[in-house]
């Protein structure tokens, strides 16, 4: 379940309250139950899936995908598997680490594991989201954003765009509230 945090080391662990912060950026959380299934709950358990792995999980989930189809216009989904043992893990994750934004939705339905969405308040407050198993969060292109997983390492995401080519990221100047003293891990 989500989490947010504030540079001062307070967090807020309610759905609603967190989710009345991330009104004025039009960020959206909610809470999306994995359906109960043995292929499903298998795949979910290991630390590496192959691509065939991948899209029995797609598959399994793919009725939460046509109602963004639906209700919102993606287009494709894929899946990504992050761990520890990821070839150039720390290259890939700095690439979001630092305060960017895109010109396409980042959407993600987060399946297991968890990481972090940083985000950029109106009068340039910042908060920070943790993100976990059955947590979905939609990012509106544009919003300055930063994403890492922390000391966790792994994260398990069903990604759903609506052009992948604007999923590219586009760097501010801005630099992140948190110091160590008041990141969560």
């Amino acid at each position: 379940m989500a989490k947010l945090y504030f540079p001062d080391g307070t967090s807020l662990e309610n759905l609603n309250s967190i989710q009345q912060i991330l009104n004025p950026i039009q960020v959206e959380l909610k809470h999306w139950q994995l359906p109960e299934s043995g292929v499903l709950t298998e795949a979910l358990q290991q630390t590496t899936l192959n691509d065939d792995e991948k899209e029995s999980v797609l598959t399994n989930l793919d009725y939460r995908f046509d109602d963004l189809k639906n209700t919102s216009g993606y287009t494709t989904r894929d899946m990504i598997v992050l761990h520890e043992g990821t070839p150039n893990l720390d290259e890939i994750m700095r690439k979001f680490e630092s305060i960017h934004y895109h010109d396409d939705d980042e959407v993600r339905y987060i399946v297991d594991g968890k990481g972090y969405f940083g985000f950029v308040l109106p009068e340039n407050k910042q908060v920070l989201v943790e993100v976990g198993r059955e947590d979905y969060i939609n990012v509106p292109a544009k919003t300055e954003h930063w994403f890492t997983l922390g000391e966790s390492r792994g994260i398990k995401a069903i990604r759903y765009f609506i052009d992948t080519s604007g999923w590219v990221p586009e760097y501010t100047d801005r630099n992140i509230a948190f110091n160590a003293d008041t990141l969560p891990w």
